[in-house]
C-alpha cells in the first residue's frame, strides 16, 4: 500500500520534510521542503546539483533527483514538525548507480533472488566533546579505565536519555546505553532489523546524536580516532542471514551454533577483508584506530588481523552466540549504506564459492597474535586498502559504479594528506 506523505503530514502535524541522501563519503545532504509541496517531491524528487556533493559528478551533469522513500519517514522527536526521509538518487530517468542507498538496494535484490535477507544491527560509538573539538566535553572524566563508569555516564544523563527517549518514541527498541572504553565516549544500542532499515536508522542516528548534542552545548563525533591516546570509535556490525522466518546461520549441531552457510559467509568476509577495509575504514584517520598502539585503558578493542573466534573481542570476527556473528572491523566513518552492501556482497560470494574461513582461533590476539603464522594482516593505511579494493574483482563487480567513484575521491584524499606537512615531520626531520 502506497503512503500519501501529504496525508501523513496532516495527520502528524508535520510542517516540513527533510529529503535526505548520503553521498559517497558518508556526508548527509538534504533539502527542507514545506509539507504543502511534498506531493510533487514524492512523485518527482527534490532537485540537486550532484557535482556540489561527493558523488563524482561534473557541473555539466543534469539535475539529480532525490526521490524520498515514504517507508523511511522518521518524525524528529526533538522537533516533531519536521519529518526526515531517506531518498534514492535518480538522473535522466535512471537510478544513480553510485548512489550508496541504490547500491545497497541492488545487493538486497540479488540476495532476495537467492532466497536470502540480511538482518543486521550496528553498535555506533561516539565521543561527546567540546564545541571546538579540542577536548572531551567532561573534564571530570579522567579514569584510566573509564568503561561503564557510572558517574561519567550519569553526568551525561540529560544527553543520553534524550537520545534514548527519541529512539523509544520511534519504536527502535533501544535496550542499553553505556560509557565506552575511552574518556568521553559512549555507545547506544537498539534492535536489529533488515539491512536497509538498519542503514536508514544508522544514518539518522548519526544526525540525531549530533543534533541533540548541540542542544546541550556539546559536539558529537564519530571520527575513528579523534584522540591519539584513547580508544577509537568503532561501528561493530552484528550479522545474520534469513530465509523467511528461518535464520540460516543458526544450527544446533554446528560449531558454536553456526551453520555451514554461516561459516561460508564468514569465509567470504575473511577472503575480502583487506578490500572491505577501504569501505568499512574509509578515511586516513581510520588506520590510526585499527593499527593503534595500546591505549591508556590497556587495549584498543580494534582488530589488526583477519581472524575469527568465539566470544573473544580481540579478533576481527566474534561469534558471541548461535546464529550470528559480530564484525568488529568497521569504524564510525563507515558509510551506513555502503557498509551493509559490501558485507552482503562478500558474504554472498562466500556462500556461492563455499569459502573456508580457516581455523578458529581462541587466543588473545593482542598478546599472542605474533605466535600465529600465516595470518593475514589488515591494511596499514588507506592507500593499501584502496589498492586492495582496486584488486578485488568481486567488490568491483558487486558494488558496480560505486567503486570507481569512491576510489577516485579517496585517492584524492590520500594525495591531499600526503602533501600535508605535519608538526611531527618538522620536529623529527628539520635537523637531518
Amino acid at each position: 500500500m502506497s503512503i500519501d506523505l501529504a496525508e501523513v503530514a496532516k495527520e502528524r502535524k508535520i510542517k516540513y520534510f527533510l529529503i535526505s541522501y548520503t553521498d559517497l563519503v558518508g556526508t548527509q545532504r538534504a533539502k527542507l521542503v514545506p509539507a504543502e509541496a511534498i506531493g510533487g517531491m514524492a512523485k518527482n524528487g527534490a532537485g540537486f546539483a550532484g557535482f556540489a556533493t561527493w558523488l563524482d559528478m561534473t557541473p555539466a551533469d543534469p539535475d539529480m533527483l532525490a526521490i524520498p522513500d515514504p517507508a523511511s519517514l522518521i518524525q524528529l522527536p526533538w522537533k516533531p514538525e519536521v519529518g526526515w526521509l531517506a531518498a534514492d538518487l535518480w538522473m535522466s530517468g535512471k537510478p544513480v548507480e553510485q548512489g550508496p542507498r541504490n547500491v545497497l538496494k541492488r545487493l538486497i535484490g540479488k540476495a532476495a533472488e537467492r532466497g536470502f535477507q540480511l538482518k543486521s544491527g550496528v553498535e555506533c560509538e561516539f565521543f561527546l566533546i567540546s564545541p571546538d573539538g579540542e577536548s572531551i566535553g567532561d573534564g571530570s572524566d579522567r579514569q584510566a579505565k573509564p568503561c561503564y563508569d557510572q558517574s561519567a555516564l550519569m553526568r551525561r544523563y540529560d544527553v543520553i536519555s534524550e537520545i534514548c527517549d527519541s529512539m523509544l518514541a520511534l519504536g527502535w527498541k533501544p535496550y542499553q546505553n553505556d560509557h565506552e572504553d575511552a574518556n568521553g565516549q559512549f555507545e547506544m544500542n537498539w534492535d536489529y532489523s533488515d539491512a536497509l532499515t538498519t542503514a536508514d536508522r544508522h544514518a539518522f542516528f548519526k544526525y540525531m546524536v549530533k543534533s541533540i548534542a548541540e542542544r546541550h552545548q556539546l559536539r558529537a563525533t564519530f571520527m575513528p580516532k579523534p584522540f591519539s591516546g584513547l580508544t577509537g570509535n568503532g561501528c561493530h556490525v552484528h550479522v545474520s542471514l534469513w530465509n523467511g522466518n528461518r535464520n540460516v546461520f543458526e544450527d544446533d549441531k554446528g560449531e558454536l551454533g553456526i551453520s555451514a552457510t554461516g561459516y561460508a559467509f564468514i569465509g567470504g568476509i575473511i577472503h575480502s577483508a583487506d578490500a572491505l577495509a577501504a569501505i568499512l575504514n574509509p578515511t586516513v584517520n581510520s588506520y590510526k584506530r585499527i593499527n593503534a598502539p595500546r591505549t591508556i585503558s590497556g587495549a584498543t578493542w580494534s582488530p589488526n588481523t583477519v581472524t575469527f573466534s568465539g566470544n573473544n573481542r580481540t579478533h576481527m570476527i566474534r561469534i558471541p552466540e548461535a546464529g550470528r556473528f559480530e564484525l568488529r572491523l568497521a569504524d564510525g566513518a563507515a558509510n551506513p549504506y555502503a557498509m551493509q552492501a559490501a558485507i552482503l556482497a562478500a558474504g554472498l560470494d562466500g556462500i556461492q564459492s563455499n569459502r573456508d574461513p580457516g581455523k578458529r582461533l581462541d587466543i588473545n590476539m593482542y598478546t599472542d597474535g605474533h605466535l600465529v603464522k600465516d595470518v593475514k594482516k589488515l591494511p596499514l593505511n588507506l592507500l593499501d586498502a584502496l589498492r586492495a579494493l582496486e584488486g578485488s574483482k568481486l567488490l568491483c563487480e558487486s558494488l558496480g559504479a560505486y567503486v570507481p567513484a569512491f576510489l577516485k575521491l579517496k585517492h584524492q584524499e590520500w594525495s591531499d594528506f600526503s602533501r600535508h606537512l605535519t608538526r611531527w615531520e618538522r620536529e623529527t626531520t628539520l635537523d637531518c
